[in-house]
């Protein structure tokens, strides 16, 4: 049996917003599930993204919530669901693999990045 080392760190931006993920590391073994919680502060309008960064790489995109479904389906099976009740954005994954193995960060972000990128198009 293979151990899956899930190491993650919270994020923080100025003193009106906050990203909080709880546990330093998570160990589970190969096939199991696992959930990476992520609990933030912040009232108004929000954009969570979750991020995993392979050791020497750059940082990838796993999923993103802006607005709609609750529930976001990322890449490589997995998942979040946005609860605003309880001000928590956690990751979750079915059936973990090694290749798993990374460091995942959990962001807020209190201005939607797509603009960027219209802005952009018009240079």
């Amino acid at each position: 049996m293979l151990l899956v080392l899930i190491s993650f760190l919270g994020i923080h931006f100025f003193l009106t917003q906050s990203v909080t993920q709880p546990d330093a590391h998570v160990t589970v073994f190969e096939g199991d599930s696992v959930e990476l919680r992520c609990n933030y502060s912040y009232g108004g309008a929000l954009y969570l993204f979750w991020y995993m960064q392979h050791r020497g790489q750059g940082l990838q995109l796993l999923l993103k919530y802006i607005s709609g479904d609750p529930v976001v389906h990322g890449v490589n099976g997995f998942e979040a669901e946005f609860q605003k009740s309880k001000s928590s954005f956690h990751l979750k994954k079915a059936s973990v693999h090694l290749s798993d193995s990374a460091v995942y960060f959990c962001v807020l972000s209190a201005q939607c990045l797509r603009l960027q990128g219209e802005l952009n198009k018009n240079l």
